[in-house]
């Protein structure tokens, strides 16, 4: 499936509040149980970028938004700024097709280039083929909370998964990069 890769707009906000409400109402990527209107949709995209974090469409030949993927905090305490939490969400036509091995390729890549140290996947429902994708990207299991969430008349798990980006714990961070600005002053 040829899939091109772009920044999100707040004009995309319209189809991403489709394939989340498909996610919220068939599936456990999400804990939410009612999902959000486009107004919602539309102040969660605009916090996420208003603080530098990448924030990615998947688009197909005919310019059909068909996933998208971004970076946030995974904690707003300043300690944490160095890492993020990615999120994927596809169309269901999209899934199985590679557009989700896209869109993190491109996530780890954009939020490296940040600065930023540590990438964090919280799986909602244990969910197994987002566990091997981020796995088949160099994410390892850090822990699983079971029984975290119930939804669909059943408890679900949710695994951890982290990556280490760029050097890692290897060096100290630039406090002049991206993450190093965030939550501070």
């Amino acid at each position: 499936m040829p899939v091109i890769l772009r920044d999100a707009t707040l004009s995309d906000i319209g189809a991403i509040t489709t394939i989340y409400r498909d996610s919220v109402l068939n599936g456990v990527a999400s804990y939410e149980i009612a999902p959000p209107d486009r107004d919602e949709m539309a102040a969660r995209y605009q916090a996420i970028v208003d603080k530098g974090y990448p924030y990615i469409a998947a688009v197909d030949e005919t310019g059909a938004l068909i996933g998208y993927a971004y970076a946030s905090a995974f904690r707003t305490r300043p300690a944490y700024r160095f890492m993020v939490e990615d999120s994927i969400y596809l169309a269901p036509e999209a899934r199985g097709k590679g557009v989700g091995k896209r869109l993190l390729e491109e996530l780890i890549a954009r939020s490296t280039k940040l600065g930023f140290r540590q990438m964090i996947a919280v799986i909602g429902g244990a969910h197994p083929a987002s566990i091997a994708l981020h796995a088949s990207h160099g994410f390892v299991e850090i822990g699983r909370i079971k029984g975290s969430g119930f939804k669909q008349g059943r408890w679900l798990d949710t695994m951890l998964m982290q990556r280490t980006l760029g050097d890692g714990t290897s060096t100290d961070p630039d406090p002049d990069a991206h993450p190093g600005t965030l939550f501070l002053g």
